[in-house]
């Protein structure tokens, strides 16, 4: 019988932010840890077996410290912290909480929000060169480029260059009006927002106008070299193997350069092969190189997303195991054939 029972103490403040509108959060946490958590005078009681009574304890002790350090208390931060509690790794929230990268424009801290996203932003810290991959919404651009940006603050680099392979994809670039600038610019347009809601528009401009700040196609890095600057390569699925070894060849004394990518999202034309996954195997072992590959528990965006990209993940690997049994047959009959002949 589940009858071992648990009481905790949480300042009202930090119980009305963990509980959620309408209790919503809590009630997660009563379905995955099959307790229940009753709020009596100020004193929380968390009933239930005692494996889960005890997670679930954990789990509230970790999202009160959160909140205790004046954090806002997101969905995304309740299923982590719940996902966390399910393979007993406690402290992991917490810990990460004290990594800030930077501040946005509104003072809000930009912090690594999982242990996928926390790896990440060490390897972008103690490597030259770093290859961020994984589904939408896991933050690859974001943190790189709020690295990027606590880098040129801190006078670690002279410049930060954005690039970003223009692929069309269903649309030819010559069909849209206005010139070259106005046609690359939709495609370097999520560039421009993390910028702007990290940096501010204005002190933004400033520095694009002194041009300590680029935001370019790929195309326009050919010819150069990156010195003393931050470089960001972004949607590098859409690279061609020579595109990708021309940028690499790139990089200068005092660079740092972040490559991210999304295998699972690539606008190349049938039978090109992408240029992120020739690095990937060339590259590999080489030191001062680290690659760090994001999953769908890293998304941090509504948790919708995250659903939706683990739909993908398991249709695509249902397919592939389809694939792969096409194939062994074909061989099989083949095999026979050739014994008959």
């Amino acid at each position: 019988m589940n009858d071992f029972t648990i009481k905790l103490d949480m300042p009202a403040e930090h119980m009305q932010k963990i509980f959620g509108m309408h209790d919503a959060y809590v009630k997660k946490l009563e379905r995955d840890f099959g307790v229940a958590v009753i709020d009596r005078n100020g004193s929380i009681t968390i009933t239930g077996s005692e494996e889960m009574a005890r997670k679930a304890e954990n789990v509230l002790r970790e999202l009160a410290l959160l909140s205790g350090r004046g954090n806002e208390i997101e969905e995304q931060s309740v299923d982590y912290a719940i996902t966390l509690g399910m393979e007993e790794k406690e402290g992991a929230l917490t810990q990460m909480d004290g990594d800030c990268i930077c501040h946005t424009v509104n003072g809000k801290p930009i912090k690594p929000k999982t242990l996928g996203q926390k790896a990440y932003v060490d390897a972008i810290r103690d490597n030259m060169l770093v290859f961020g991959t994984g589904p939408a919404g896991t933050g690859k651009t974001y943190l790189a480029m709020a690295m990027a940006i606590s880098a040129f603050k801190n006078d670690e680099v002279g410049r930060i260059i954005l690039t970003r392979p223009a692929i069309e994809a269903g649309e030819k670039l010559g069909f849209l009006p206005g010139d070259l600038q106005s046609k690359v610019d939709p495609y370097l347009r999520p560039l421009y927002d993390a910028l702007y809601q990290i940096m501010g528009a204005e002190s933004f401009a400033k520095n694009m106008e002194k041009g300590l700040i680029e935001v370019a196609p790929l195309a326009y890095m050919r010819g150069r070299t990156l010195d003393n600057a931050y470089i960001i390569l972004d949607e590098a699925q859409n690279t061609t193997p020579a595109q990708m070894k021309m940028f690499l060849t790139r990089i200068g004394f005092g660079s740092k350069v972040v490559v991210t990518g999304d295998n699972s999202q690539k606008d190349l034309p049938a039978g090109t092969r992408s240029g992120l996954d020739i690095a990937a195997r060339v590259l590999r072992g080489i030191d001062d190189i680290a690659f760090c590959t994001l999953t769908s528990k890293d998304v941090v965006r509504h948790p919708l997303v995250q659903k939706i990209v683990q739909a993908y993940d398991d249709y695509e690997a249902k397919e592939e195991r389809s694939r792969q049994r096409d194939r062994e047959r074909t061989g099989r009959r083949e095999r026979q054939v050739r014994r008959r002949s």
